[in-house]
């Protein structure tokens, strides 16, 4: 497959995980719906994906997981969806921005509604966008130094096993079902915001992709850019996402870099541009790319099923007893 068909390829694959994410949360609204209405309303099971949103119960669990060598039954699903997005972008850049997270696959259509309707994009001027973008590793720092470092191992494990910790999902599901003034006027913001800016949201504020960026770097496949066959048109830094200067560029290190081949896909010069291994010899074909960011992803959640780390350990009598409070 060549690279100029892996956009709609890659837009297949977002959408499908977006609709996916949308069965899960109405699935998900049906099983708590069953407990708050006493069981007059048909009972539907839990879905375990739904803990994907549950990014920090993941990273306390991951903790929880090296201090004490189990992984909690709580909220097991958690963590082993934490640790196959970390591993697709320890591998695979940060694909699973670009490739499979719902946040981004709005954030993009978005902003590529906002380029139909006015003809481009805006870009926070000169040293405005770094700083805007320092705030999602702030964010990071905040979460990263509250669960890894200040909490104290004996306190993480009462909060894992706690009532609230344990209908965690639930209390997502009522943010937003429920939301406050101040929280639907952020989000408001945040989405008129995101249709002249690219990926607002993400660049700016989201502590997961700053995570994701930073293991990222240590990733063995970079788009690189080859010199003698570059014609310099600078169509790979114009159809960037995160306005990373591709053409000027023999190897993007960027942690900001999302993996989307939007460069690589445009790129006017056959070969100019490629997804390369570290040594800048073996080019990565994008089906083979596409296929191993679902893989691993997608795989990372089988072996949680096949290991027992997946179903709550939660029981149906203690959410009808947390859900009737």
């Amino acid at each position: 497959m060549g690279s100029r068909y892996l956009q709609p390829l890659r837009i297949a694959v977002q959408w499908a995980f977006l609709l996916f994410c949308c069965y899960l949360g109405v699935r998900f609204y049906q099983f708590a719906l069953y407990f708050r209405s006493g069981g007059t309303v048909s009972f539907t099971p839990r879905p375990p994906g739904v803990e994907a949103f549950l990014p920090i119960a993941g990273l306390m669990g991951v903790k929880d997981w090296l201090v004490s060598g189990a992984i909690n039954p709580i909220h097991p699903a958690a963590v082993v969806i934490f640790l196959a997005v970390v591993t697709v972008s320890l591998l695979l850049k940060r694909s699973f921005c670009s490739w499979i997270c719902p946040v981004g696959t709005l954030s993009e259509a978005l902003w590529k509604g906002g380029f139909t309707l006015f003809k481009r994009n805006l870009r926070p001027p000169g040293l405005l966008d770094p700083l805007l973008r320092g705030g999602k590793y702030l964010l990071l720092l905040f979460f990263l130094y509250t669960i890894l470092w200040a909490m104290p191992p004996q306190a993480l494990s009462a909060f894992l096993q706690s009532d609230y910790h344990k209908i965690a999902d639930v209390r997502m599901l009522d943010f937003f079902l429920h939301l406050s003034g101040t929280a639907l006027a952020v989000i408001i913001f945040l989405l008129l915001v995101s249709i002249p800016v690219r990926n607002a949201f993400c660049r700016f504020l989201c502590p997961y992709g700053a995570l994701l960026g930073l293991i990222s770097t240590l990733s063995p496949v970079k788009v690189t850019r080859e010199k003698k066959t570059c014609v310099s048109c600078g169509v790979c830094t114009q159809v960037c996402p995160s306005y990373l200067p591709v053409m000027q560029k023999e190897r993007v290190l960027s942690p900001e870099c999302l993996g989307c081949w939007r460069c690589i896909s445009h790129c006017r010069a056959e070969g100019a541009l490629g997804m390369k291994l570290t040594g800048r010899k073996v080019a990565v074909d994008g089906l083979l790319f596409a296929l191993l960011v679902v893989g691993i992803f997608w795989g990372g959640t089988q072996l949680g099923k096949l290991t027992g780390h997946w179903h709550s350990a939660v029981t149906l009598q203690e959410y009808s007893r947390l859900l009737r409070q």
